[in-house]
């Protein structure tokens, strides 16, 4: 299809580029862009001999790649898929049905559609990654971190990127819901990967965990300050509660304590006011977009 390029940013994929790329080309996707972290094997050359066009990333992680990606496609629909043989290229099109039928602008491959090659600790981080989402930012997702997905040029336009490495999907969704963009999840497989993972799952786990808490500053003020008060209201019940059992069976006070219980909690309180207060200013500049959009569509 010529309206489609397929990206592939790649690192050490010699073991499974060669065949992702004949399998998208043998059902008729020529428009194949690899942009590769310099890798140290063979993938370039793997690649280029498979026809496809291959480009040297400038940076690291895949965050980078993909938008280093962006200022060299043309066409007007993206399918990204990562280069480790977990995902199949046969699927292509039931990510691109609900653009291709004006149904979605960002399609997500759900890998937990089918039973996917989860190890325990990765499906239960999912989850958590997932109820985070959908906690902060009332969209209810099954798979933000998918690396199978397809999007439209001008809704990535849209989107404000700007992580470096595998937390752009988590990204991606953010800027979806932040820009009312219309998104959609398809189920898909899942398959064992080709060589080793890269991913590390409490170092990136992480990352993932603090952009989704990070981004919802601007969007759900209530959920980024709420947390941060809640802590201090608990932290100043727990201080508190033993400040009077050390008064009560001990006959102790602890006056200094006493303060700090008082302060803690005062903070926690004023955060979640913040958060209020956040949110109603985050509803009057969604309801200020709404009506600047509705007199542009009237001219």
């Amino acid at each position: 299809m010529k309206e489609v390029c397929i990206l592939i940013p790649t690192l050490n994929e010699e073991k499974s580029i060669g065949g992702i790329i004949r399998e998208f080309k043998d059902i008729g996707f020529e428009n194949i862009l690899v942009i590769d972290g310099n890798s140290t094997d063979s993938t370039r050359e793997i690649a280029k001999k498979e026809g496809a066009r291959v480009e040297v990333q400038h940076g690291k992680g895949k965050g980078t790649a993909v938008r280093q990606a962006l200022e060299l496609i043309d066409e007007e629909i993206i399918v990204i898929i990562d280069g480790d043989g977990t995902y199949s290229p046969s699927e292509v099109r039931t990510l691109l049905a609900p653009i291709l039928n004006n149904e979605a602008d960002h399609v997500i491959g759900n890998r937990f559609g089918f039973r996917g090659a989860f190890t325990l600790s990765h499906r239960v981080g999912n989850w958590v990654l997932n109820k985070v989402f959908g906690l902060g930012y009332g969209v209810k997702l099954t798979d933000i971190l998918s690396g199978y997905r397809a999007l439209t040029k001008d809704c990535l336009r849209e989107m404000n990127l700007k992580k470096e490495g595998f937390e752009i999907e988590t990204e991606m969704a953010v800027e979806s819901v932040k820009r009312s963009i219309r998104i959609k999840e398809v189920p898909i497989r899942y398959e064992k990967r080709k060589g080793v993972s890269k991913l590390n799952f409490i170092r990136d786990g992480g990352r993932i965990l603090y952009t989704l808490y990070a981004l919802a500053r601007m969007y759900n003020p209530m959920f980024y300050f709420g947390i941060i008060g809640s802590l201090f209201i608990l932290c100043g019940i727990l201080s508190g509660a033993y400040v009077v059992m050390e008064w009560y069976y001990r006959s102790i006070s602890h006056d200094l304590l006493t303060v700090f219980t008082a302060l803690l909690i005062i903070s926690g309180v004023q955060f979640l006011i913040f958060g209020l207060l956040g949110n109603l200013i985050v509803s009057l500049q969604k309801d200020m977009i709404e009506v600047l959009r509705d007199m542009i569509k009237k001219r």
